[in-house]
């Protein structure tokens, strides 16, 4: 499983979840993920139809998507996805 986010640097709720997803990267070694800047990547928010900022895109080995979720969210929930699929 790998988790795409999306996010830009004048994107307040992007700044509100970088530190959130630190605390879950550093808490889950294993789990591959991946940070696109939308000003910096248009290629990729392009690739993935991203509309709004932030954007969670989780994977599956396969690079299909599992689930996507959209703003602020809360770390439990996040945490739950990925446990749930994490050997997916």
């Amino acid at each position: 499983m790998k988790v795409l986010k999306f996010g830009a640097i004048w994107c307040k709720e992007c700044l509100v979840m970088r530190p959130m997803w630190e605390e879950i990267e550093a808490d889950m070694p294993n789990l591959k993920t991946e940070y696109y800047d939308a000003d910096l990547n248009p290629e990729v928010i392009k690739k993935y139809e991203v509309k709004n900022l932030p954007v969670f895109i989780f994977l599956d080995k396969n690079d299909n998507e599992i689930s996507r979720l959209k703003g602020i969210q809360n770390k439990e929930d996040l945490v739950r996805i990925v446990k749930e699929n994490i050997d997916k």
